[in-house]
């Protein structure tokens, strides 16, 4: 099925930056290169993944794309602030920032320690406010940006042994309706992208994903692809989005309809 769906080239995005977090595999590779084929230029983030950034930057340039690679931890704040320089160093400026980065941790409640919930809840949630805090002035000087926030249907329905991740994604949700507010007067769009069942590589690469994640299927009979999430990123970033904020939406195929 992912051959099938076509990544459109367009020119929407001409004269843009973006800055993706968690950039370099699965649905932050697809964003990048949607944006990308948009017209944008665009900087990867990635915290361990350097092998496959670089393979996302190529894919990028070998299309006609314009791409680097900036390595960190995006729970740090100096990072993050280097992140950002560097990316306007780079490009120019700053238009658009992916939150993407996230953990795929499962364990069950009574074993969770307090170290791996804050390592999850710190990734998504301190790393989602961090950059958007470090990218809002260059967001502001570009005339009114962009902030998507990567969330995750268990957020809004719940899911076993992943009560920590339950607990961020759904704080994502929140945190985009607050910042939404906040952010208003700037002329910045914020919302939320919340995939439903998609076909990516969990964990490690090389590991093979579990096979109850793989029983449920949307109406449509089938799960989706990570372009598909991507092209609603790119729909958001857009012109045509303007009037679009403080949103959690669904892309699920009918999985789940809050």
């Amino acid at each position: 099925m992912s051959e099938e769906i076509a990544m459109r080239r367009g020119d929407e995005l001409a004269g843009k930056v973006a800055l993706v977090t968690g950039g370099a595999r699965n649905i932050g590779r697809e964003i990048c290169r949607s944006l990308a084929a948009g017209g944008a230029s665009v900087m990867i983030n990635a915290n361990t993944s350097r092998e496959a950034g670089e393979q996302t930057v190529a894919m990028i340039e070998q299309a006609g794309g314009r791409a680097a690679l900036s390595m960190g931890d995006i729970t740090d704040p100096d990072t993050v602030q280097r992140l950002v320089e560097e990316t306007v160093r780079r490009f120019g400026r700053l238009d658009m920032v992916v939150s993407n980065a996230a953990i795929r941790a499962e364990t069950p409640f009574d074993r969770i320690t307090l170290a791996e919930w804050r390592r999850v809840i710190s990734t998504v949630l301190d790393g989602a406010f961090l950059v958007s805090q470090a990218a809002l002035p260059h967001l502001i000087a570009a005339g009114g940006g962009t902030l998507i926030y990567i969330g995750g249907m268990t957020g809004h329905k719940g899911a076993l042994h992943r009560s920590h991740v339950v607990t961020a994604k759904g704080g994502l949700a929140a945190m985009t309706k607050a910042v939404a507010h906040d952010l208003a007067e700037h002329h910045v769009t914020v919302n939320c992208v919340v995939p439903g069942p998609i076909n990516t590589q969990r964990g490690l690469p090389g590991v093979p994903d579990r096979p109850d994640h793989r029983k449920v299927l949307p109406l449509i009979g089938r799960r989706g692809e990570p372009q598909e999430i991507a092209a609603m990123v790119r729909m958001l970033c857009g012109p045509d989005a303007r009037y679009i904020t403080g949103q959690s939406i669904h892309v699920n195929g009918g999985v789940l309809m809050p």
